[in-house]
């Protein structure tokens, strides 16, 4: 990186959170190899001073040593790991945080532009002639839909015409009523009385026959 890189021009602040995102990552690997490296180390310190714990004691407390300074620098390591992560999250929040206002600024900046040519009186004036055609329509779909807006009528001659009918109806009725036989009820005639006497008189020649 140049001299000019540094004090020279101003650079892009997105870039340069991009740049040092890229490089605290960087190093966090570098650190991860080096918790690797450590890690096997301690394991291989621990078999030696287990295989010499018995026989040569110095080389199991050498092996011991290594191990614990092997253990204390991964533990160094381990802090330094933490802080970079901290260090790379907070730089991801800020740069999305400073992209996430860049974009509601080029939203805002669209939105006067739309809104340039346009006030909340025109708006409302606007929305008043549109209500105003709305019932227009409304009112020419109503007449269209009605036939009898078609044909001038006056409800008075109507009602008369109706009454006329009705009269007329009734008139008829009560003329079919007049021509109607009247019902008279059937008597039955009663055969003739038959005198007494002559019942007597047939009653006694059959009794002395």
């Amino acid at each position: 990186m140049s001299f000019m890189s540094w004090f020279g021009a101003r650079r892009d602040p997105k870039q340069s959170a991009r740049d040092a995102i890229v490089g605290l990552r960087q190093q966090l690997q570098m650190i991860e190899k080096k918790e690797e490296y450590l890690q096997k180390k301690i394991e291989e310190e621990l078999r030696k001073a287990k295989a010499n714990a018995v026989t040569n004691k110095a080389a199991a407390t050498a092996a011991l040593k290594r191990k614990r300074a092997s253990e204390a620098e991964l533990d160094r390591l381990a802090g330094t790991r933490l802080q970079l992560e901290m260090q790379v999250n907070t730089l991801e929040s800020a740069n999305m945080n400073a992209e996430t206002m860049a974009a509601m600024k080029k939203a805002a900046d669209a939105l006067k532009v739309i809104h340039g040519n346009m006030t909340v009186d025109q708006v409302d004036a606007t929305m008043n002639e549109v209500t105003a055609q709305r019932e227009v329509a409304q009112e020419i779909a109503e007449i269209i839909s009605n036939p009898s807006a078609l044909v001038d009528v006056d409800e008075d001659e109507l009602l008369q015409e109706l009454n006329d009918l009705e009269q007329e109806q009734l008139d008829e009725r009560l003329r079919g009523a007049d021509h109607v036989p009247l019902h008279r009820p059937h008597i039955t005639e009663e055969p003739e009385a038959i005198d007494e006497e002559e019942e007597l008189r047939q009653l006694q020649a059959s009794m002395a026959m």
